[in-house]
């Protein structure tokens, strides 16, 4: 016992002399390595670990104080174990696609109560009882008065094996372009479906937003959709089999028309997003007798994710910039990782530019990798010589700058019994890039049947017809082929508010 007295005294001097040598202060992550690796007396090392284990009373606070950073570590290393998802929320205005939102941060711990609290007297104070869920996505007093999504609202949560960021894309029809910009940088889709009778049939019906989302999430993109069908509650509804197989058989056709393998990347399952109803946990059967499928949040955490490449060549498209002691950029890396310190390029304007911080969330992380939404602080490119639809990329493998290109398009809805001919005006939509364009010659129409294109020399196209054209912008738009980044490849043509044609695939080619 004498002896362990004295090991016991001789640390507790040892630790009261580092104390006073350091001021009180506790030395840096980095010091303290540096500090063990010069070290190189045995016994003091010994000591060094044991104190780890030991809370004598001179130094708990201090142990108290530096706990923190070391638990934030660990902490940030088992984030980054967890595998990253986009998920945008689509369909149809008022189908609930912000309350749904809403209530994943709010079951998932993101939101408190007191929040939510607030959130339901301002939307009673508004006559807006059954918005207060949305509240929490829309932010902006425009959404709030008119209870409607305007721009993408960005949010995140976890579940056990995965880090998911909320895209709760604008459902009006006015709005669909913005829709295009949430949809282009998702992963998966949850296409929200009200129940409600009439509202419903309002969404599918042509000019309904339903059909329109649906068609833009396949060719931007989102490969598995879970469609969930919203308002099982409504007293129209009140949790009815009838009414959840009648929405479902009216859909799968259509989704199947539209791209998507039914059987293989889409899941329906029915919910309340007012009431949180078979969102975190399964459905009660004295609620809903007939359901026997998982909930929301477990089929989100097994969904399959798209293979992504961490060691191919930056590509980054810029969807918005700021100042903040320096140039930030913001975007969703489609392929390889970006680094501090990386030499990069930002095109089309040929911009040389140093990586001088990546955020991930909200957290500094030292790379980020493929899917994930990031905030890059850039040195040597001004704010202000930046555009949405610029490219951040690798400089020994930049993307490709056209003002011209081939594509293959299908068209999807005309106009008044428009013709689709050289000489047809649009506005291309290619990941975040936003463009006029003309379609100035028409090459070869693609067989429905065989796939292959036909020999016979077209003028125009009508409906249904897929088509290979070239097309012209009027400013330099970075793109890649199809078969090289499928999400830089993909893009959709609207004109006078509607989606006219969508690309299967697209080729780029350079006009000299």
């Amino acid at each position: 016992m004498n002896i362990e007295d004295e090991i016991q005294k001789s640390i507790q001097s040892l630790e009261l002399d580092s104390a006073d040598d350091n001021n009180g202060e506790i030395a840096a992550p980095e010091e303290v390595e540096t500090h063990d690796k010069m070290e190189e007396d045995d016994v003091k090392e010994e000591v060094h670990s044991s104190d780890q284990h030991l809370h004598l009373d001179p130094t708990v606070k201090d142990e108290e104080m530096a706990s923190p950073e070391k638990t934030k570590e660990v902490e940030e290393k088992e984030e980054q174990t967890k595998r990253h998802l986009n998920v945008v929320f689509i369909g149809h205005v008022d189908a609930g696609k912000s309350t749904a939102g809403g209530q994943i941060l709010f079951l998932s711990g993101q939101v408190d109560d007191r929040t939510i609290q607030k959130y339901e007297k301002e939307a009673k104070d508004k006559s807006r009882e059954s918005w207060y869920m949305a509240y929490i996505m829309d932010t902006n007093e425009e959404e709030r008065v008119k209870g409607k999504t305007v721009e993408v609202g960005r949010a995140h949560f976890e579940t056990e094996n995965t880090r998911f960021t909320i895209l709760d894309a604008p459902g009006h029809k006015s709005y669909v372009p913005n829709m295009i910009s949430g949809a282009s940088q998702a992963d998966i889709g949850v296409l929200v479906i009200s129940a409600r009778k009439g509202e419903f049939e309002t969404g599918y019906e042509r000019g309904g937003q339903t059909r329109e989302h649906v068609l833009l999430a396949k060719t931007l993109g989102v490969s598995k959709l879970l469609v969930v069908v919203n308002k099982m509650d409504d007293p129209t509804v009140q949790w009815s089999k009838e009414r959840y197989t009648e929405i479902e058989s009216k859909m799968i056709p259509f989704l199947k028309s539209s791209g998507y393998n039914v059987k293989k990347d889409v899941q329906f399952l029915p919910i309340s997003a007012l009431l949180g109803s078979n969102m975190q946990t399964r459905l009660d059967k004295s609620v809903c007798p007939w359901w026997d499928g998982p909930c929301l949040f477990e089929v989100m955490d097994v969904i399959e994710v798209p293979l992504r490449d961490p060691k191919g060549p930056v590509r980054m498209p810029i969807i918005d910039k700021f100042k903040d002691m320096g140039t930030v950029v913001m975007g969703k890396i489609e392929s390889g990782s970006i680094r501090e310190g990386d030499n990069l390029v930002v095109l089309p304007n040929k911009a040389h530019v140093k990586v001088l911080a990546v955020y991930c969330d909200e957290n500094k992380v030292r790379r980020a990798g493929p899917g994930e939404n990031v905030r890059v602080k850039l040195s040597g490119i001004e704010e202000e010589d930046i555009l949405e639809g610029f490219v951040l990329c690798s400089t020994a493998n930049p993307i490709t700058a056209v003002t011209e290109f081939n594509a293959q398009l299908q068209i999807l809805e005309l106009l008044d019994n428009a013709i689709f001919t050289a000489g047809y005006k649009a506005v291309l939509h290619v990941h975040s890039a936003v463009e006029e364009c003309e379609i100035v010659e028409l090459l070869a129409q693609i067989d429905p049947k065989t796939k292959k294109p036909m020999k016979k020399k077209i003028l125009f196209v009508k409906n249904g017809a897929v088509v290979l054209c070239r097309i012209q912008v009027s400013n330099l738009i970075c793109v890649e082929k199809f078969s090289d980044f499928p999400q830089l490849g993909r893009f959709t043509l609207r004109t006078e508010g509607k989606t006219l044609s969508l690309i299967t695939s697209a080729g780029s080619r350079i006009a000299h």
